[in-house]
């Protein structure tokens, strides 16, 4: 038995398409190796460069650390805010997001949260985006469980704010 999660959600995960944001310009920033930033309104500010998988709803277990903090984004207030889900590779594996290659789960750093749905698949809460919860790091928990066989059952993910940098 490899456990299972507790109370789960369905988190709406845009996954980062890096290999079409490598070969269609602008790309990456080659100094900062990020997308790149491009001003594609006209109005001088730079937006962020983004090319996205389309999304996929995962199970999770929710963790939040400083989910209300978004609401206060509008009024001008914009402090740090972030989450934590975990997942469970048994899910991840079902769904084609772990590497046959590396065994390395395919929700990586800059992946964005769009949404976290009940089990059902009603809408509990959408992300404002800007500024958007962007996974900030991806770490692996529950090593050593099913005691016949072991292996590692959680992705601990955390989704943070990263409001997007403007150049002249």
């Amino acid at each position: 038995m490899r456990g299972r999660l507790i109370f789960p959600f369905l988190a709406e995960v845009f996954r980062l398409d890096t290999r079409a944001m490598a070969t269609v310009a602008p790309g990456y920033d080659p100094d900062f190796k990020e997308p790149a930033l491009v001003d594609t309104d006209g109005d001088g500010v730079a937006n962020p460069y983004r090319r996205e998988h389309p999304p996929v709803r995962v199970p999770c277990q929710v963790e939040p650390e400083a989910l209300d903090a978004l609401r206060m984004t509008p009024s001008g207030n914009t402090p740090r805010s972030s989450v934590d889900l975990v997942f469970h590779f048994r899910d991840l594996e079902r769904m084609d997001l772990v590497s046959a290659a590396t065994g390395e789960a395919l929700i990586r750093t800059s992946d964005r949260l769009g949404a976290l749905y009940d089990a059902a698949g009603q809408l509990v809460w959408a992300v404002r985006t800007p500024p958007g919860l962007y996974v900030t790091e991806a770490r692996h928990a529950g090593f050593g469980l099913f005691r016949r066989r072991p292996r590692r059952n959680l992705l601990v993910v955390s989704f943070t704010d990263r409001p997007a940098g403007r150049s002249a």
